[in-house]
């Protein structure tokens, strides 16, 4: 029973893919994402066969990541891997354009490219090409007939940063497929001890309670971290809240609070989530006095309130000036990064959508983080954290979490230490 309820769930599974397909094909004219993926994907084996001729003579990791915050959770491992691992090729994959048109030019990596649909002939063939030596998928970016192959094939295949819920598929009488997939991997690192027990309960054990490597990230990025003349003129000895990946309806909030009287001893810098010049100008008009970072002057500005960030990229370098962080997308798809800003042991605050980020229910049930559902909500937050025994509670709410779920980088790499460089000084130190 159980093997005909895997054949005929893999014969579905395998139609959902080219039906899945043909309808990306059938959505380019009028979709741009559709459209990059189609274009990403022509004549793939061709190229990524010239591509393969570099990896020659040389060990291959595969690591294989969904989009762009997938990519985040990957990269430390990457980076650390480059150091133990120095004469090892790395080839990375993207399933979605958002993730590989920013990061196709990747320097640490020999190899950038989209995974091929997953059928069994693109999984035989992109083996074949890449012929990868262990194999890493970030997070949940499940394929099954790479999977499969994978295993036939013997090659060590790692789940990193994995979360599991109750609700997913390989906890349903129906999951034998799902299950099954399960069983290509050679280890699974997973982020909290729910996960643990979720896969202890269908008889999966090779499990590590690791966290999640975005934590490793954060926490050596804030380490080093590099100040800004600027922002620090612009600060002087102000208390700072550091708005970060705000959307208008987070923007509206944070309105009616200045408008109500909130926020008197606080200046704000605010990083919108789209920094396009129509988005800074309409925020520059909406904060009054606003000064934008590209013209501000440290002679002329700094009694300006608000700083408005109109470029992409230095939003984790401000959170080194701020005393809150207000992190936006709570009142839209969800919330974007909260790790950044603990990383500085900011209390964090966010609207209502938070309830599929992992670190953002950890910090609101610790009491280091707040959801919000209006300006009333937000001014009686900023309220209590004007207590100093509050804010420290708060502050070190978040800090704690990194501290207890940071080393899951250094896990992956004694992993692979232990089974491809078993003589490594550093193997012995990690997990069997």
């Amino acid at each position: 029973m159980k093997r005909l309820l895997l054949a005929l769930s893999h014969l579905c599974y395998n139609m959902a893919i080219i039906l899945y397909v043909a309808g990306i094909h059938l959505s380019i004219f009028f979709n741009k994402k559709a459209r990059l993926w189609v274009i990403g994907r022509r004549q793939w084996r061709e190229r990524y066969k010239k591509a393969a001729s570099g990896l020659a003579g040389h060990q291959v990791l595969w690591m294989h990541v969904s989009s762009l915050g997938e990519f985040e959770q990957g990269r430390p491992i990457i980076e650390a891997f480059r150091e133990s691992f120095p004469g090892w090729r790395l080839v990375l994959t993207f399933f979605s354009p958002s993730g590989f048109e920013i990061r196709k030019d990747y320097p640490l990596v020999d190899v950038v490219v989209y995974l091929p649909a997953d059928t069994p002939g693109n999984a035989r063939v992109f083996l074949d090409i890449f012929r990868p030596d262990a194999v890493i998928f970030v997070k949940y970016d499940f394929w099954a007939n790479y999977l499969f192959r994978l295993k036939k094939l013997g090659i060590p295949t790692l789940l990193v940063s994995a979360l599991f819920r109750p609700s997913q598929p390989f906890f349903k009488w129906y999951g034998v497929m799902w299950r099954e997939m399960l069983g290509a991997f050679s280890h699974v690192f997973v982020q909290n001890s729910a996960s643990q027990k979720l896969l202890q309960s269908i008889d999966y054990l090779a499990i590590t309670v690791a966290g999640d490597t975005r934590v490793d990230r954060v926490l050596h990025l804030a380490s080093g971290v590099q100040p800004s003349a600027k922002v620090a003129a612009f600060v002087g000895q102000t208390p700072v809240l550091v708005v970060g990946s705000s959307w208008e309806s987070d923007e509206h909030i944070l309105l009616e609070v200045l408008r109500s009287g909130g926020l008197q001893h606080f200046k704000i810098i605010l990083a919108p989530h789209e920094p396009s010049e129509q988005n800074v100008d309409r925020i520059c008009q909406a904060f009054s006095g606003a000064v934008r970072f590209s013209r501000f002057s440290a002679e002329v500005d700094t009694k300006a309130r608000f700083l408005v960030i109109d470029n992409i990229g230095m939003l984790n370098t401000l959170y080194q000036y701020g005393k809150i962080a207000y992190i936006g997308g709570g009142f839209g798809k969800g919330i974007h990064n909260t790790l950044e800003p603990a990383a500085f042991g900011l209390p964090i605050v966010f609207g209502p959508k938070f309830a599929k980020f992992e670190e953002a229910r950890q910090f609101v049930a610790a009491g280091g983080a707040f959801s919000i559902q209006n300006e009333g909500e937000l001014q009686s937050v900023l309220t209590q954290l004007h207590d100093p025994d509050f804010y420290a509670q708060a502050s070190s709410a978040v800090l704690n979490y990194l501290q207890c779920n940071k080393g899951a980088t250094q896990q992956t790499i004694h992993w692979l230490l232990l089974h491809y460089q078993p003589d490594s000084p550093y193997s012995t130190d990690g997990l069997g």
